[in-house]
């Protein structure tokens, strides 16, 4: 009979009619003698198609069978299990009936398999495909869009994860002015470390603005030095979409902005200016286009008096203060020995500036009474109101007074090398700290001081894409964000000794101007350990001479198509770690890359979205450098394209990580006579289909990742030859059918991550059972299944089953 089923119920439907078929010939197999082999036959296919019914069942809303064959396959596992079922009726001499039933029987399992070769494969391969056309949507935004810390979500907007106190009227009040009609513009003001950016992610989670604004809500973060063809290309990035032309000026940027937002949909528009700065209050006019329906909400320090329509935000009261401090200083239970009415002054001190409470609350969570008592004391009796910016700063201050936590201090003073509102890479954290402190090289050290920032409110560390079972060691994705009024606490307190004698030296250049000390010094010595110059898109590369001999780590942030490494570079003998990072919109074109060759010190070199031709035009190699970081770069020939042979002119490098080169298709065979290597990373670069045979060459080779290479289909034979290898990771590589038949040559592999690597399902290679060194391997449900009859013999395995964690923090967005 007909079948009315389609969507979600056709899958669940699916799947009843095979549970009735399956038990159907169950039962009767050992009872109809005359079809005994058919039948066999018939109930093979079906336990081993179960497994994969029972998960069609499972996700029958998500996989959209294909409809047409799967209701005919239905009907005729129907018409089979009355088949089936006759099959018992029939004596075993009556010849004639199995003539007519057998190759009905026969026809039924032949359907069922091409049902499962072909129709289910196809939809697998549809999936699949579906997978790889996401990533490659959102790895084109990636190769468009350095990553600009705005909250993500809705339209760059995601709620507040830490506790919220006394915001619940704001948000109402705030919602009634923003819905009413005549509101087209909206000014929210308080001064820094109030609580603006978080009442507005929590109003944009509010059901009646999402109801009322759905997909239309967009948010971007302006910030002190507001690049219009920027924040507009972010705008486009939000909705999936490109500029139809290239954005040369902000006149173009104004007049895409215009044509996104016209064609966006009918629903209302909300856009929200994160945070606009004093001299920028005319930007929110130049987005004020006659669309119907559409909102501008603007947050600033400063209330602009030219906004007809404004809402204050004021600070909290002394109830909901002092219930965030407590908090923050773990005093909730009420059990702490600390006096009452020192609890109360310090809070009271903090003017109910949530920032305020929150990092003063963490820097004397777990101190003693006496420490409390100083602290207070300091604080002049208690009078120390913050009602300025300025103020505010210098009570922050206070909570990096602690002597025993001067390292720590240190850290949170780097932060400062990097621009305001952006992602600081945990892997350039690492970097730095391992040469500036000495630190551990895996990171693990960086990653608890790090933890330690976040634990005192003076840092955000955001360990991206973590299940339970995630390897070690692995911080790639991981980053760390920063409220600009603690960026601007972190510079001022490196900026309290004169400029010669700074242990870190931080200089925003906007256009051409660089400070007048520079342009005006007489061979004047720069002191400093480390060094970080940003400049913004209007630099035109015209560096002046400076004479810092002792700089140990040079991070250079730009936004220009194209950068010239300073001349002064060649000179900084005492130069470890050298950190180029574009945050400009399109990849950058690095030249003087040769003055590199001078450099007999350096040790880690980290590039970030820039295209690269050589990176060995030097003609001196670089007997220094231990590790190259390529993160979204263009890098096509750069291991080819040398004037030295690559192993001659990087012959101690120990580590590689390439991280979202989306133009890298196969690895540079260069790279596998480089003797001394120790580390390949190679994640998420999607186009990378082939591995040379030549990688068997990297015989020091101990961790080798491959993660999210969703192209690459196999690894090479080769790799038997790794017998030094600890870790391989192939987590979601996709395409990866099949582990190479001598895997179990890696004598000493401990940890096999293959978590996501969905095309991976027959049996693995017999020389598995020879990897008696694994320990632990981590996979999800269905490859865990394989490994089922490996444990019988290497009994020490643990098999972890990967938790899913989903959110979208790896993003480079």
């Amino acid at each position: 009979m007909p079948l009315d089923v389609a969507g979600a119920a056709l899958g669940a439907a699916f799947g009843e009619g095979f549970t009735v078929l399956h038990n159907t010939v169950t039962d009767v197999v050992s009872k109809a003698r005359m079809f005994k082999p058919i039948l066999k036959r018939l109930a093979s296919t079906l336990e081993r198609l179960e497994p994969t019914v029972d998960e069609i069942k499972r996700l029958s809303d998500q996989l959209e069978l294909p409809e047409r064959e799967t209701k005919r396959l239905m009907e005729q596992m129907e018409e089979g299990a009355k088949l089936v079922s006759e099959c018992l009726k029939i004596r075993w001499w009556n010849y004639v009936f199995k003539v007519k039933y057998s190759p009905k029987l026969e026809e039924l399992d032949k359907e069922i398999i091409r049902f499962c070769q072909l129709d289910l494969q196809a939809l697998c391969t549809r999936n699949v495909l579906r997978t790889l056309e996401t990533v490659n949507s959102i790895n084109k935004k990636m190769d468009s869009f350095r990553g600009v810390e705005t909250p993500r979500g809705l339209g760059g907007v995601f709620g507040p994860q830490d506790l919220t106190v006394g915001l619940d009227m704001p948000i109402k009040e705030l919602k009634s002015l923003l819905l009413k009609e005549e509101v087209k513009l909206l000014l929210l003001t308080a001064p820094g470390g109030c609580g603006k950016t978080t009442l507005v992610k929590m109003l944009c989670q509010d059901k009646e603005i999402k109801d009322t604004f759905k997909e239309n809500i967009l948010f971007v973060n302006v910030s002190k030095a507001p690049n219009v063809k920027v924040i507009v290309q972010i705008l486009f990035s939000r909705k999936g979409l490109q500029p139809t032309f290239e954005i040369q000026s902000d006149e173009d940027a104004i007049e895409q902005l215009q044509q996104l937002l016209e064609d966006i949909g009918s629903d209302p528009i909300l856009l929200i200016l994160d945070d606009v700065w004093l001299g920028s209050e005319s930007l929110p006019e130049k987005f004020g286009f006659k669309i119907p329906n559409y909102k501008i909400m603007v947050t600033s320090r400063t209330a602009f008096p030219r906004f007809k329509y404004r809402y204050n935000l004021n600070p909290l009261n002394d109830k909901d203060a002092m219930t965030l401090f407590r908090h923050s200083a773990s005093l909730q239970d009420g059990c702490s020995n600390i006096p009452e009415e020192d609890i109360k002054k310090i809070a009271k001190g903090c003017g109910g500036l949530p920032l305020a409470l929150k990092v003063i609350g963490s820097s004397l969570c777990g101190r003693s009474e006496e420490e409390w008592h100083c602290r207070l004391t300091k604080w002049s009796g208690g009078q120390f109101f913050c009602s300025s910016d300025t103020e505010l700063l210098g009570q922050l201050q206070k909570s990096l007074e602690f002597q025993d936590d001067k390292f720590i201090r240190d850290c949170f003073m780097d932060l400062g090398s990097f621009p305001e509102d952006q992602r600081i890479h945990a892997a350039a954290l690492i970097d730095m700290w391992a040469e500036l402190y000495e630190l551990d090289e895996d990171g693990i050290d960086a990653i608890a001081n790090l933890q330690e920032l976040t634990t005192r409110n003076l840092a955000n560390l955001v360990m991206a894409r973590k299940d339970a079972s995630e390897v070690k060691s692995y911080y790639n994705e991981d980053f760390v964000t920063q409220h600009d009024i603690l960026r601007e606490l972190a510079m001022h307190e490196s900026s309290q000794e004169p400029i010669e004698q700074r242990a870190r030296l931080i200089m925003n250049i906007s256009e051409n101007k660089l400070p007048k000390w520079w342009t005006e010094q007489k061979q004047q010595l720069i002191n400093a350990r480390l060094l970080s110059i940003s400049t913004d898109e209007l630099f035109s590369s015209s560096w002046c001479n400076i004479q810092a001999p002792k700089v140990e780590v040079l991070v250079l942030n730009f936004q220009t198509k194209n950068y010239t490494l300073p001349e002064f570079l060649e000179k900084m003998d005492e130069l470890k770690v050298l950190i180029v990072a574009n945050y400009g919109f399109f990849h950058a074109k690095i030249s003087n890359f040769q003055l590199l060759g001078s450099l007999l010190n350096l040790k880690r070199i980290r590039l970030e979205k820039v295209s690269i031709s050589s990176l060995c035009k030097t003609h001196v190699p670089l007997k220094s450098l231990k590790k190259i970081s390529l993160f979204m770069c263009n890098i096509d020939k750069a291991f080819e394209n040398c004037t030295i042979q690559v192993s001659n002119a990087l012959p101690n490098l120990t580590e590689i990580s390439i991280d979202y080169c989306i133009d890298l298709v196969e690895l540079p065979v260069g790279l596998c006579d480089i003797f001394h290597l120790r580390k390949l990373s190679i994640t998420n670069c999607h186009k990378l289909a082939a591995l040379p045979e030549g990688t068997g060459k990297l015989v020091n080779l101990e961790v080798l990742r491959f993660r999210s290479c969703t192209n690459l289909s196999e690894l090479p034979k080769s790799i038997r030859g790794l017998s030094k290898l600890r870790i391989l990771d192939i987590s979601d590589c996709l395409s990866v059918s099949k582990l190479p038949k001598q895997i179990g040559e890696l004598c000493n592999l401990k940890v096999l991550n293959m978590k996501g690597c969905l095309s991976l399902r027959n049996p693995l290679p017999e020389s598995t059972i020879d990897l008696e060194q694994l320990m632990l391997v981590v996979c999800d449900k269905e490859r865990a299944k394989l490994w089922e009859p490996i444990k019988e013999f290497l009994t020490e395995l643990k098999v972890e089953v990967a938790e899913i964690d989903i959110n979208l923090n790896w993003l480079p967005i």
